[in-house]
């Protein structure tokens, strides 16, 4: 195995004519120049100088060896550079995978506050839902999800590294003139009969979920990922729906009223990576700014 601390003392030899003059060059002793010199021959396998009087003359091994060292030190020093850089956070890349309403809400104020910290890392944003999101993880298709879990499921992210960043709740939404938009808090079973507005199949299973819990089966009309379009349809008069407080932060609910709904219906909004990821400083950083934003 040819080191590249010995390609560094050959081509010193080379350059200056003597094991003398090389030490020199390195600041280190001429035993040391030797020493090296006599290892680095044993990894060749073949003599790479020849003393001829006061100086070191190459062979031709000698001679391929230091035409190559040349670009293999360049190549191991800007490698090292760049490496430190990233470790430094002067640069870096991390590809981030949310959900909409988190891509919206969170995401914005955490990718801001990274890049006035450190504008040499760099961030790319896609759009994907859990599972989906988890599976581009996994997948090695990103470096950290933004996703959402109802409830505690075992063992699902078990092979992960899971942030927790906050709890979100779910609120109903009920069009202006509708008979509950001014209670204070209404029972999902008060709205048995209901024409229903659905979201994200997960949020649409959870859904269903709570109001079988309550007594029935919700007639669900519309279903779509698009938030704005949930409000759009029941601000319209066309149903009802629940959704996250975080989707109706990011939108302006037109038509449309609010109200708390009981039981509570909560997911965990987490940020996900790999373990080996969660020790790459532009990911660890990153992670820190969306810890931040769901503080805020």
């Amino acid at each position: 195995m040819i080191e590249a601390r010995h390609l560094r003392v050959l081509r010193a030899v080379a350059t200056t004519g003597s094991f003398s003059a090389a030490a020199r060059e390195l600041g280190c002793t001429q035993p040391a120049v030797s020493q090296q010199m006599k290892a680095l021959e044993s990894s060749a396998g073949t003599t790479l100088l020849i003393r001829t009087g006061r100086e070191m003359r190459l062979t031709q091994a000698g001679e391929a060896l230091v035409r190559h060292a040349s670009g293999i030190l360049a190549g191991l020093t800007a490698a090292e550079e760049e490496v430190a850089a990233i470790a430094g956070l002067r640069a870096g890349r991390v590809r981030l995978v949310s959900f909409p309403s988190g891509s919206s809400t969170l995401v914005p104020g955490a990718l801001a506050a990274l890049r006035a910290e450190h504008p040499g890392t760099r961030v790319s944003l896609v759009e994907a839902e859990p599972p989906r999101s988890v599976d581009l993880l996994r997948d090695g298709d990103c470096d950290i999800a933004l996703a959402f879990r109802y409830g505690a499921s075992g063992g699902e992210w078990d092979d992960l590294v899971v942030r927790p960043l906050l709890t979100d709740r779910l609120i109903g939404l009920v069009p202006e003139g509708h008979r509950l938009a001014g209670a204070a808090e209404v029972s999902i079973g008060e709205l048995a009969d209901e024409s229903w507005i659905a979201g994200c199949p997960r949020c649409r299973r959870q859904l269903v979920e709570v109001c079988e819990e309550s007594g029935f089966t919700p007639r669900i009309d519309f279903a779509t990922d698009d938030y704005p379009a949930v409000m759009g349809l029941v601000g319209a008069g066309l149903g009802v729906a629940v959704l996250p407080e975080l989707a109706v932060e990011s939108v302006r609910p037109k038509g449309a009223r609010t109200v708390p709904v009981a039981p509570a219906i909560e997911r965990e909004i987490v940020a996900l990576t790999l373990p080996d990821l969660a020790r790459v400083p532009a990911v660890a950083a990153t992670l820190g700014q969306l810890s931040l934003a769901a503080a805020r």
